[in-house]
C-alpha cells in the first residue's frame, strides 16, 4: 500500500524543504512552503511529488539524497512510479491531486547529487489540487478513478 513518508516545506523557499508531521494543501501551494512563482508554484505545479524508492536507490549509489532535498514537498512510498501519467489523479489522505507534468531538474537541487548528476532527476511530478485538505505521514496514497 503506497503512504506518505514525509511531507516538506521551506518557508525561504527553494530545496532542501525541512520535513513536518502534517500541512495543509491548498490550490495555490503547501502551507508554510514558499514558491518563487517564476520558476516553480502556481496552480498546475502547486505540489511536488517524490518516491521514496528512487531516494533510497540514489542513496545506495552514495549520493547524499534525503526526502525533501529534491525540493519535493511529498514524498510517497509504495506507489508504481513507472505507471504514472499526466491526468492521474491521487488521493492522498483526503487531498486529491492531479498529475499535471514531470518537474524537470534545477540547479537548486544540486547538493542532492554528485557533481551535475542532478540532472537525471526527472521523475519528480508537479500536481494540481482538485480538493483542499491537510496531509499527515503516513496516509494512505490511492490511484482515484
Amino acid at each position: 500500500m503506497a503512504k506518505v513518508v514525509s511531507i516538506n516545506v521551506n518557508s525561504n523557499g527553494g530545496a532542501p524543504k525541512h520535513s513536518v508531521k502534517s500541512a495543509s494543501i491548498r490550490v495555490n501551494g503547501v502551507e508554510g512552503d514558499k514558491q518563487r512563482h517564476s520558476n516553480h508554484g502556481g496552480k498546475d505545479r502547486a505540489v511536488l511529488i517524490y518516491s521514496m524508492e528512487r531516494i533510497e536507490e540514489l542513496q545506495q549509489q552514495k549520493h547524499p539524497i534525503t526526502p525533501g532535498s529534491a525540493g519535493e514537498n511529498i514524498t510517497i512510498s509504495g506507489l508504481d512510479w513507472e505507471t504514472l501519467e499526466e491526468n492521474n489523479i491521487l488521493q492522498v489522505g483526503d487531498v486529491v491531486l492531479q498529475l499535471t507534468f514531470k518537474a524537470q531538474p534545477c540547479p537548486g537541487i544540486k547538493e542532492s547529487f554528485f557533481d551535475y548528476a542532478w540532472s537525471i532527476c526527472r521523475d519528480r511530478w508537479c500536481a494540481k489540487v482538485l480538493v483542499e485538505g491537510t496531509v499527515k505521514v503516513d496516509d494512505k496514497v490511492h490511484f482515484k478513478l
